[in-house]
C-alpha cells in the first residue's frame, strides 16, 4: 500500500474528485488502481471564504515498487505503515490471573489485552456498572444527591463516559496502538467515522452502550469484572531489600491475591493515592491546572471559525484551541472544548464543587463550552510538595470547597457574565448564554473560588481570545468555577518495565497515574502496559 497525503479538495467538492486527484498524483492510469481507502480527512479553515478538505489516503496500485521509485521526490508520498496489531504474549499454562484496578479506558483495554492473550484478568472497580452509574448522576443533577462511589467521576467507563467522547491525542504512537483502540470501539457500535476523521468524538450516549459491549467481550474471554469493590489497602512483602506486590484488600474485607496488579485509577481516586503513599508506592508531584468553563453561544463560534459555511453538516460544530502566555507567567489554555454541549456537576466529594464538559454525538446543543483553564507548578501546592507530593490534592480540595460555598453551598455553581468578570464586579443576573450546568448557578464574583495569579491570567487571555475568535470575549458569556480536575494531581513514577519504582508487579496506568490525558491516550497506556505485564508473567523481556 502507498499512502499519500496533503490532497487537497474545496469543502464542496464531488466524490469523484478524491480518486482524480490521487490518480494524477500517483502519476498513473486508472487501471493500475486497484482500491484506495481515507486514512484521515481534516478541514483547513484558515480561509474562511474557502475551506478545504485535507486527505490521507492509503492506496492499493499495481507495481507499488515502481510506482514509488517514480515518486521518490515526493514528500508526501510513502509506503503505508503496518498498523497491524501484535497482541501480548499469550498466557503460559497455570498463569497468574492479573488485577486491574478500574475500569475506565485505561483499564478496559488493560483488560481486554489481557483477556485476549488468555490471561482471564480480574477487574475491580469501585464504582457500579454503567447503566446503574448513569441513573445515580442523573440523580445528582437533577435533585442534587451526590454518591461519592458513583458519579461523573467513578464507575464503568471512568470519567471519560460523562464527556465528548474525544478519541485524539498528541501523544506519540509509534506502534500504531491507536488503530485498535478505534478499531474496537467501532466493532463496540460506535461510527465507523472515528477510524478517519481527524478529530473523531463518540459523545455520552453512545460512549455507554460501547463500554458495556466490550465489557461483554472481556467476560466472554474469561475476564471478571467486579462492581462495587473498592480497593482500600495492598498487600506487600519484601525480600533481598525489594517490595512486591502480593494482593489487595477490598473494602469489604476480602483479601486477593496476585502478584500483578495494574493500577489503572482516575484522576480523582485520592483516597486510594494516600493508601498507596501511606504503603510506600512511590509518587511525585506534577503540574496542574484551574479555571472555569467558558460558555458562548455555538452559533457565534460556527461563525467565527467557519465563516459563510457555518452549519455545513461535514464541517460540524466548531471548535478552538487557545493558549495565552500571561505577563504574570502563566499559561492560559482552553481545555476539554465541547462544541454544542454542556457543563455538567463533576463533584465527587460531599462538599466540594468542581465542573466538566459533556457533548453527545450529535453536538446539537445551544452552547459551546470549554475549560479556561491557568496552568500551575508543584511550587504553588500548599507546603514542600517534596515532602509530600500529594499535596496537590489539597490545593484541588481547598478551591473546590471555595467554589461550593461561592455556589451557595448548595450544589448550585459559581457562575459569572465575561464582562463582569473584566470589570471586576459581580455579576447579578446571566444574559445571552444562558448556562448550561445542572443543578444550575448562582450569579457572583468568581474570583472568590480562583487563585489571584490564575484571575489576573484569564482577565489578560479572554481580550486576546477575543481577537483570535470574534466574539469570545463578548460580555454576556458565562463563565462557571471551578474546574480543578484537568488532569491527576501527582504522579505514580514507574520503570522502562512500566512497574512502580518502589514496588514491583505494580503496575501504574493512565490518567490517575499521570501517564495520560483522556480517552484516547488512556486507552493506549492501558494496551501498552498490559503487554508489559504478559511480558513478565511469560517470562520474556520486552520488546
Amino acid at each position: 500500500m502507498i499512502r499519500v497525503s496533503e490532497i487537497r479538495l474545496p469543502l464542496d467538492h464531488e466524490p469523484a474528485a478524491l480518486k482524480a486527484t490521487l490518480l494524477a498524483r500517483l502519476g498513473i492510469a486508472p487501471g493500475r488502481l486497484r482500491s484506495f481507502t481515507v486514512f484521515k480527512r481534516s478541514a483547513d479553515s484558515r480561509r474562511k471564504s474557502a475551506i478545504l478538505l485535507v486527505y490521507i489516503v492509503d492506496a492499493e496500485v499495481e507495481d507499488e515498487a515502481a510506482a514509488l521509485a517514480s515518486l521518490a521526490g515526493d514528500r508526501h508520498i510513502a509506503p503505508t505503515p503496518d498498523m497491524t496489531f501484535r497482541p501480548a504474549a499469550p498466557a503460559p499454562a497455570g498463569a497468574d490471573r492479573p488485577l486491574v484496578v478500574g475500569f475506565g479506558p485505561c483499564g478496559i483495554f488493560a483488560a481486554l489485552i489481557l483477556a485476549e492473550a488468555g490471561y482471564r484478568p480480574i477487574v475491580l472497580e469501585r464504582g457500579k456498572a454503567v447503566r446503574e452509574r448513569t441513573v445515580d448522576t442523573f440523580k445528582f443533577w437533577r435533585q442534587r444527591v451526590l454518591d461519592p462511589a458513583s458519579n461523573v467521576q467513578f464507575g464503568e467507563g471512568g470519567a471519560g463516559t460523562f464527556s465528548d467522547g474525544k478519541l485524539y491525542s498528541q501523544i506519540r504512537d509509534p506502534d500504531h496502538y491507536g488503530r485498535k483502540v478505534l478499531a474496537e470501539f467501532v466493532a463496540a457500535g460506535a461510527p465507523e467515522e472515528i477510524l478517519y476523521v481527524a478529530h473523531p468524538h463518540i459523545g455520552t450516549f453512545r460512549l455507554v452502550s460501547m463500554v458495556e459491549a466490550i465489557r461483554a467481550k472481556i467476560e466472554a474471554l474469561g475476564g471478571e469484572i467486579r462492581f462495587q469493590s473498592r480497593v482500600s489497602d495492598i498487600v506487600i512483602s519484601e525480600q533481598g531489600g525489594r517490595k512486591h506486590i502480593d494482593g489487595v484488600v477490598l473494602e469489604n474485607g476480602e483479601t486477593i491475591a496476585a502478584r500483578h496488579v495494574v493500577m489503572a485509577l482516575g484522576h480523582s481516586s485520592r483516597d486510594t493515592f494516600e493508601m498507596l503513599h501511606r504503603r510506600g508506592v512511590f509518587f511525585e508531584a506534577k503540574p496542574l491546572s484551574i479555571g472555569v468553563r467558558i460558555e458562548h453561544p455555538q452559533s457565534i463560534i460556527d461563525r467565527a471559525q467557519y465563516g459563510k459555511f457555518a452549519g455545513n453538516k461535514i464541517l460540524g460544530a466548531a471548535e478552538y484551541r487557545l493558549s495565552h502566555q500571561a505577563t504574570n507567567g502563566r499559561t492560559v489554555y482552553s481545555f476539554c472544548m465541547c462544541p454544542g454541549g454542556t457543563v455538567v456537576a463533576a463533584a465527587s466529594e460531599e462538599g466540594r464543587l468542581v465542573t466538566n464538559g459533556m457533548s453527545q454525538y450529535s453536538r446539537q446543543e445551544r452552547n459551546a463550552n470549554s475549560g479556561l483553564v491557568v496552568s500551575l507548578t508543584p511550587a504553588d501546592f500548599p507546603g514542600d510538595a517534596r515532602e509530600n507530593p500529594l499535596a496537590g490534592i489539597a490545593f484541588q480540595r481547598h478551591w473546590e470547597e471555595q467554589a461550593f460555598a461561592a455556589g451557595g453551598a448548595s450544589w448550585r455553581a459559581p457562575a459569572q457574565l465575561v464582562g463582569d468578570f473584566l470589570k471586576k464586579i459581580p455579576s447579578t443576573e446571566l444574559r445571552t448564554a444562558t448556562p448550561s450546568y445542572r443543578p444550575g448557578v448562582t450569579p457572583t464574583d468568581l474570583s472568590l473560588c480562583l487563585p489571584a495569579w490564575a484571575v489576573e491570567a484569564i482577565r489578560e487571555a479572554i481580550p486576546v481570545f477575543g481577537r483570535q475568535i470574534k466574539g469570545y470575549d463578548m460580555d454576556d458569556a458565562v463563565m462557571t468555577g471551578v474546574e480543578t480536575r484537568t488532569s491527576s494531581p501527582c504522579r505514580m513514577t514507574r520503570r522502562d518495565d512500566r512497574q512502580s519504582l518502589s514496588v514491583d508487579g505494580l503496575y501504574p496506568a493512565g490518567e490517575g497515574a499521570g501517564y495520560a490525558g483522556g480517552i484516547y491516550s488512556a486507552a493506549i497506556d492501558g494496551i501498552r502496559t498490559a503487554k508489559a505485564v504478559a511480558e513478565n508473567i511469560a517470562g520474556r523481556t520486552e520488546g
